[in-house]
């Protein structure tokens, strides 16, 4: 079974903000103006989308959870901690569950 695609990992608001970037050819000025923000914020905006789908599109090995957990860490939802904390505990119960697939 495929992975999810990228696009799939984005929330409500990330897909309203890629769909006013193409309607406005593109333009991070337009995009800002629609907003009512500044161009660094829009700026920051789109660098931290940039981040999150590279995240998936890197881990696109690993499991849905794992890339799920990635994104969210990526889009700031999580802080380091939190982050590095369920992916440890995620870790070793794949590894757990390899061990026993493995001894059966």
């Amino acid at each position: 079974m495929p992975g999810r695609a990228w696009f799939e990992f984005l929330g409500d608001e990330d897909l309203a903000f890629v769909r006013r970037f193409v309607l406005a050819s593109g333009s991070l000025k337009e995009v800002a103006k629609q907003y009512g923000v500044t161009y660094p914020t829009i700026r920051l905006r789109l660098d931290r989308l940039i981040t999150k789908i590279e995240v998936v599109e890197q881990n696109s090995e690993v499991s849905e959870f794992e890339r799920l957990l990635r994104a969210q860490f990526a889009d700031q939802k999580l802080s380091h901690e939190t982050f590095k904390l369920l992916l440890s505990a995620h870790l070793k119960e794949q590894e757990k569950s390899h061990d026993q697939s493995e001894s059966a």
